[in-house]
């Protein structure tokens, strides 16, 4: 018997545990556009002969707005890279990776390590699926382990049936109203109990794919009759053909932590601007306020499936001729098909139909307007959407007024004009129906669109096209012995990735040229940040809690490393965006007393002495040391924490995990 599913999944997984990191073997890799080709440059600089993982999947479903060469430019770097090296290549317009991919290669009891935080959408289907930066997948391609730190377990029991005109959305939104963005920081969220029998595997990539947001290692769902229903009717591309005795009835539900949910008593919630975490029942927003909206989104990885699109179908066909008028007045229907199979099944059902003749906006399966990527509307004006993040700006607005909610809620908002609740609509719930919507759809196989490795004879032909916007990485150097230079910027709490390097297509076309990306960062909070940096060689930045939180794309990190970033201090640091600072030599310190800093102003002058001793005594097995930080400006001091592992210190010696790798002929 396992404690539970979770334990179970990382027991398969663990090659063996050193210190407090557990160092896990990858079966499959998952990577974007947006963050792939900083992999396969990575990829480029490991040059193996083969990968080592039994698959690995590059999709291209990010930037789908080619406004010139430079997107173009990237995928045909990432296709002809995939056929050099034997990986999967699944072109522009097929859908969301995390939803393409648990279609044609989710495996019960399988390890997925992605290039895209929302990679533990495939904990739905009972796998050890985790979100990380990109030279750590490259890594995994090529054989070598994920080193993650033992993590703790969550486990929340869910209870009874989701009320009408409630559904997997609410839910999750439910957790982020109890515990907000950092209410799982560290931990594997297991949900178990007699509530998941009624919950799909489509409901629970809802819930896994925001796990994330409450700051969550991954979410697991344990493998049971559902997971095999998927399984069964969903021929996937890739299956072990191993799908018996995979069940998990040898689970105790044991956990570190513990909470319960009853589903029959949630209601419909909404998180307002500008946080998943601000989290408030409909019923209760509106009647403080009437809210008027100018767009309602359904559509992206935290709603993906069939249902989702059927259920706005429905609504919208009871109130068409209401709606038309609202329509030609102000309101932005936009639908994103989520994949292509998901479009297929749409256009199969009528759904596609009903949704067209009023008017609505069918847009090309992909992340789009979730990342910024098109569907942008003015500033100040209210979008209603079924993403997972609301950060201020991600939509592509500067001051956007993203509110994130159901499909239902999305639809009876839209219907009506304002935020409302759906029950209000009056409308009968369509349970049966819902009930009986396909999984999936048999006649799509051979329009699956995904090109399969080539043979290692046809691999050796290949030429990799490179245009003019693909840059090598830059060189970054080794610690030096003290590090001095000012604060340039101090932040609040929970800064996202969005703010360091924002989202957008202007932006994420230069996502394979960290030399021009650079010239973005932090643009969100300070406009002249890139200026300050232009005659410094080294800076501090000061953080609050949870800095870096969300995305994994790694130009966060490297891009401030390049500009000259050398020390981020902040109270605690997201995990993702952690290691990603570690892979390229930024030494993350965190503050032993909070409130030293309110002692620290932008303009501070900071000083370490002695830093590569710290290192070297930390690779030689003494425990975490106290560093000293001297404030030249306020002349004061402060204690500060460096706690990392040996390999995570060498790192930072070398000045990047690469340099590291190359330094111990690691490969």
């Amino acid at each position: 018997m396992y404690k539970n599913s979770t334990q179970k999944l990382l027991q398969l997984h663990t090659i063996k545990k050193v210190g407090h990191d557990l160092l896990l073997k990858m079966n499959q890799t998952l990577t974007q556009d947006a963050t792939g080709t900083l992999v396969m440059l990575s990829l480029e600089k490991l040059n193996p002969t083969e990968i080592k993982t039994n698959l690995s999947v590059q999709y291209c479903d990010h930037n789908l707005l080619r406004l010139d060469e430079k997107n173009h430019q990237d995928h045909e770097y990432l296709r002809t890279m995939c056929a050099k090296y034997g990986v999967y290549f699944s072109p522009p317009g097929n859908g969301i990776s995390h939803i393409v991919h648990f279609e044609n290669f989710s495996q019960p009891k399988s390890s997925l390590v992605g290039s895209d935080s929302h990679t533990c959408n495939s904990g739905a289907m009972n796998m050890l699926a985790l979100g990380a930066g990109g030279l750590d997948v490259s890594l995994a391609i090529v054989g070598q382990p994920i080193y993650l730190k033992e993590p703790k377990v969550f486990g929340i029991e869910l209870k009874g049936e989701l009320p009408d005109w409630v559904s997997a959305k609410d839910i999750i939104l439910e957790l982020l109203r109890r515990y907000g963005v950092k209410g799982a920081n560290y931990y594997i969220i297991e949900y178990y109990g007699d509530g998941l029998k009624r919950l799909t595997c489509w409901d629970r990539m809802v819930l896994a794919n925001m796990g994330c947001e409450l700051g969550a290692v991954t979410t697991v769902f344990p493998c049971d009759e559902e997971t095999l229903k998927k399984m069964n009717e969903m021929k996937t591309i890739y299956n072990s053909n191993n799908n018996d005795n995979i069940l998990d009835n040898d689970i105790r539900h044991e956990y570190d932590k513990y909470d319960s949910i009853d589903l029959s008593k949630l209601e419909p919630l909404i998180a307002t601007p500008h946080s998943p975490g601000n989290v408030v029942p409909v019923s209760e927003l509106t009647k403080k306020e009437n809210i008027e909206i100018f767009q309602s989104y359904i559509g992206s990885s935290a709603n993906p499936g069939l249902r989702d699109f059927y259920i706005g179908s429905y609504i919208l066909s009871k109130f068409k001729d209401q709606f038309s008028s609202l329509l030609t007045d102000r309101i932005s229907l936009d639908i994103n098909p989520t994949s292509r199979h998901v479009a297929y099944q749409m256009s199969k059902l009528g759904i596609t139909q009903k949704y067209l003749e009023l008017g609505s906006k069918i847009h090309i399966p992909g992340c789009n307007g979730c990342i910024g990527m098109g569907q942008s509307i003015g500033e100040h004006y209210v979008s209603l959407r079924t993403t997972p993040r609301n950060f201020k700006g991600r939509s592509g607005t500067k001051e956007d007024m993203v509110y994130l909610c159901s499909p239902e809620t999305a639809m009876a908002s839209a219907i009506k004009g304002k935020v409302t609740d759906p029950r209000e609509l009056g409308l009968e719930y369509p349970k049966k129906e819902l009930m009986e919507l396909p999984i999936y759809e048999p006649s799509f196989a051979s329009f699956r669109n995904i090109l399969e490795p080539l043979s290692k004879e046809r691999r050796n032909s290949i030429m990799v096209k490179k245009g003019s916007n693909i840059k090598p990485l830059p060189d970054l150097d080794k610690v030096p012995y003290n590090i001095e230079g000012p604060v340039i910027l101090k932040v609040e709490d929970n800064i996202s990735i969005d703010e360091i390097i924002p989202t957008g297509s202007q932006v994420i076309a230069l996502r394979s040229n960290i030399y021009e990306i650079s010239k973005y960062t932090f643009k969100p909070i300070d406009d002249e940040f890139y200026e300050k940096t232009k005659d410094i060689d080294c800076f501090f930045i000061v953080g609050g809690s949870n800095y870096g939180q969300g995305s994994s794309r790694e130009h966060a990190a490297i891009a401030l490393r390049y500009l000259g970033l050398r020390v981020l201090v902040a109270k605690s640091i997201a995990r993702i965006h952690l290691q990603n600072l570690l892979n390229f030599g930024v030494l993350p310190l965190i503050f032993e007393n909070e409130e030293d800093y309110d002692k620290i102003d932008e303009g501070d002058k900071l000083s370490i002495k002695n830093v590569r001793s710290f290192i070297e005594n930390i690779i030689n097995g003494e425990d975490n040391q106290t560093i000293r930080l001297q404030n030249l400006t306020k002349h004061t001091e402060m204690p500060l924490i460096l706690n990392i592992s040996s390999r995570q210190a060498k790192s930072i010696l070398y000045g990047s995990l690469i340099n590291m790798i190359k330094e111990e002929k690691i490969l």
